[in-house]
C-alpha cells in the first residue's frame, strides 16, 4: 500500500508523512474458526438481539402533501397503463365495434349528472398525471425546488388537475 501511495503523492513532505504513518501503524490479526462465525439466526433475529430498530417505513411517517402527491402520480400512471392495455386487449377480443358498446351505455339511460360523474372518474387519472407530469418537467429545469415552492406548486397542480378533468368530463 505504501509503495502505491508514495508514487501517487508528489509532495515530498506528504510522502515523508506516509512513511512515518506506515512505520508506526501496527496491525494484529485474530484467528477465528469458521464454525464460530456461522449463526443459525435470521436477519430479523440478529437485529432484535442487538437492539436495532427496524428501518423507517410507511407506518412510521406522517402523511405529507409531497408523499401523497407522489403516490397519486404513481397510482394514476398505473391506472392509465392498465386502461390502455385493457382497451387494447378489449379491441382485440371484442366481437363488436365501439359503437355497439356506446349504444349499450346509452341504453342504461343514465342522468346527465351520473354520466358526467362517471366521465370525471375516468378522466381524472389523465388530468392528474398530465398536470403532475408538467410539474415534474418544470422541476427538471431546476425551478421550484425549495420546499415552500414544492408545496405551492403541489396545490396549484391539484387545482389544475381538477379543472382539466372537469373540462374533459364536460366534453
Amino acid at each position: 500500500m505504501y509503495a502505491l501511495s508514495s508514487t501517487l503523492v508528489r509532495s515530498p513532505a506528504l510522502r515523508q508523512g506516509l512513511k512515518v504513518a506506515a512505520a508506526t501503524r501496527q496491525v494484529s490479526l485474530k484467528v477465528v474458526s469458521v464454525g464460530s462465525t456461522i449463526k443459525d439466526e435470521s436477519f430479523f433475529e440478529k437485529n432484535e438481539r442487538l437492539g436495532r430498530q427496524m428501518s423507517p417505513h410507511l407506518t412510521i411517517y406522517k402523511p405529507q402533501l409531497t408523499s401523497m402527491l407522489s403516490i397519486m402520480h404513481r397510482g394514476t400512471g398505473l391506472a392509465l397503463g392498465i386502461g390502455v392495455w385493457g382497451l387494447g386487449l378489449g379491441a382485440l377480443i371484442a366481437s363488436q365495434d365501439i359503437g355497439h358498446y356506446v349504444t349499450m351505455v346509452e341504453g342504461l339511460q343514465l342522468s346527465g349528472a351520473a354520466l358526467t360523474a362517471i366521465k370525471f372518474i375516468i378522466a381524472y387519472p389523465v388530468g392528474y398525471h398530465s398536470a403532475n407530469g408538467i410539474r415534474h418537467l418544470i422541476w427538471d429545469t431546476g425551478r421550484f425546488l425549495k420546499i415552500k415552492e414544492v408545496y405551492s406548486t403541489g396545490y396549484v397542480m391539484v387545482a389544475t388537475s381538477v379543472v382539466l378533468t372537469a373540462i374533459l368530463a364536460l366534453l
